[in-house]
């Protein structure tokens, strides 16, 4: 028994320490149930056996005895108000007399704030939390009462938010939405009576604090691209992607799937010998600069006749809304290479297993050159009415250590394909005239350019350097405008320093540079770069031809 005494009385001391207001101002609403109080640790250093406790409030300048009534009650180290009247508004003290001596042991102003009969809460009744977006943060109802059995309600803007009861109320990601005026009411019984209590914060939710780089826009959490048709062959591979924009931070309750005519399909097993026919890859998350991406692969291992009448559905579920991207697959011909020249291929195969053997080889290994030489015979163009003006940007380390990489970029690129095969590149320290807003220049060549072409080495990674490559990638991944050419100049010894939407690209994307070896201009490295650029006239036969 008297283990259960002493522990009530240490919940009443731990509660009581909780409680009592420290600070020497304290303001309160009118109406409202209110206590004032003293640690009882304060206490400590008295030793006497008997003393008594006085309340007092400063009346005229003198000190006046406070005494107990109906609405004013002493109880144990408090002095409650049953409820708070303007009245009592004034300064306050608490002291300790052993007869001979009194002892003040604390002391407060309390100021009676007239309640605002239109609204909840007085605006000179309230305190401010200013928190970011896309951070979790919980809002606490203040403990003016030690029963933990009281009722309390949530109002948000003077409305009762949600049915929230908890004495915290939590956001696990804050939005610009949750912010707002969050009044908690205590409810407490008194003598048959019930008072109550309330406390008010203003919680302001700020924006991500976002680079001069890339100031946002208004937020929509949308699917990228629209609906849309892939040419495609029968038996060839196909990669759906669908990407979400999640904002400016990423929504943990966001989910992206797809569905094939209304079923799901079967998970992907990494195992290529037990894939189905048709399969889904994990939820990937991407970070593109300050931008959140979700994005997630549809596989089809081989195109059958059946996938080219189904509806490929993209489905981003988030904030109880729903979006959805439509993919359908169609017949469509090759780009490069001409139907009669796989006919005549497949005529060959039949006649002689070897021819076939041989033919495929050849295909295979001098598919480059076989593109190469069909553009060039057929003279095709692809650069004529599209808008462009240049046919690639050039994005480089500008401060390189080595003068070989600067060399390389702003002499021996342009030289061979701008003087020997026609491109017009973009070089930002040879094109851009200085003086203009960086960021902005960036973005319009970028968007005027067919082709990103990134020079990358060990030192690419400095600030402009890695907005130009975060811009390239947003646009070939997400919004699929630019195609994108990496030239690996120098061997990448640590792989972490590159953006992880890096790996997203597929190696066929990638030229090595191998130094005196590719200089040559019929050397493979400048064949694959020519293979990845777009098609146009050679600019030595053009002038031969005149």
């Amino acid at each position: 028994m008297t283990l259960i005494i002493f522990f009530l009385v240490f919940i009443i001391e731990s509660a009581t320490e909780k409680l009592c207001p420290l600070r020497a101002s304290i303001d309160v609403l009118e109406g409202e149930y209110f206590f004032l109080c003293y640690l009882e640790s304060m206490q400590e250093h008295f030793q006497e056996e008997e003393y008594t406790i006085h309340w007092y409030k400063e009346n005229a300048g003198k000190q006046q005895l406070i005494k107990e009534t109906h609405r004013i009650v002493f109880y144990m180290n408090f002095l409650e108000f049953w409820p708070a009247e303007l009245g009592d508004s004034g300064n306050y003290s608490v002291t300790h007399s052993n007869g001979k001596q009194n002892f003040t042991i604390q002391k407060w102003t309390l100021n009676v704030l007239e309640r605002n009969k239109s609204s909840c809460f007085n605006k000179n009744h309230l305190t401010t939390e200013t928190k970011n977006a896309g951070t979790g943060h919980s809002l606490k109802c203040n403990d003016l009462s030690v029963n933990a059995n009281d009722s309390i309600i949530w109002y948000k803007d003077c409305k009762i938010y949600e049915n929230e009861t908890e004495r915290e109320l939590d956001f696990k990601t804050l939005t610009i939405q949750h912010a707002g005026i969050y009044t908690c009411k205590i409810l407490i019984s008194h003598e048959g009576k019930v008072y109550h209590s309330t406390n008010t914060i203003k919680l302001e939710v700020e924006a991500i604090l976002l680079s001069i780089l890339d100031a946002p826009e208004a937020v929509t959490l949308e699917i990228v691209g629209r609906d849309e048709e892939i040419e495609t062959e029968i038996g060839k591979e196909e990669i759906l992607n669908c990407t979400g924009f999640m904002g400016y931070y990423m929504q943990e309750d966001a989910s992206l799937y797809w569905l094939i005519n209304q079923t799901f399909p079967e998970k992907c097993t990494s195992i290529p010998e037990n894939e189905p026919s048709i399969c889904e890859e994990e939820l990937k998350k991407l970070q593109l600069g300050n931008k959140f991406y979700v994005t997630r692969l549809l596989r089809i291992k081989k195109v059958t006749e059946e996938d080219m009448h189904h509806n490929f559905t993209c489905v981003l579920q988030a904030d109880e809304r729903t979006q959805i991207k439509i993919v359908k697959l169609k017949k469509g011909n090759t780009q490069d290479l001409p139907v009669h020249i796989f006919t005549t291929g497949m005529v060959l195969a039949v006649l002689s297993p070897c021819v076939a053997v041989a033919a495929v080889f050849v295909c295979v290994m001098f598919r480059v050159d076989l593109v190469l030489f069909y553009r060039n015979i057929c003279r095709r163009d692809d650069t004529t009415g599209d808008g462009k003006e240049y046919d690639a940007f050039v994005s480089y380390l500008k401060d390189c250590d080595t003068e070989e990489e600067r060399e390389f970029t702003l002499k021996i690129l342009p030289m061979i394909l701008e003087e020997n095969f026609g491109y017009k590149l973009c070089i930002f320290e040879r094109d851009v005239s200085p003086g203009g807003a960086v960021v902005d220049d960036i973005h319009s060549f970028i968007d005027k350019s067919r082709r990103l072409i990134i020079v990358l080495s060990q030192n690419y990674i400095s600030d402009r350097a890695i907005y130009e490559l975060e811009s390239g990638l947003h646009k070939a991944l997400v919004e699929k405008k630019t195609k994108i050419i990496l030239i690996e100049y120098m061997p990448i010894n640590d792989g972490n320093l590159l953006p992880e939407s890096l790996s997203l690209l597929p190696p066929k994307r990638v030229v090595k540079w191998k130094k005196d070896k590719s200089l040559p201009v019929n050397s493979r490295f400048w064949k694959n770069l020519r293979y990845l650029m777009p098609a146009k006239p050679n600019k030595i036969n053009t002038q031969r031809a005149l």
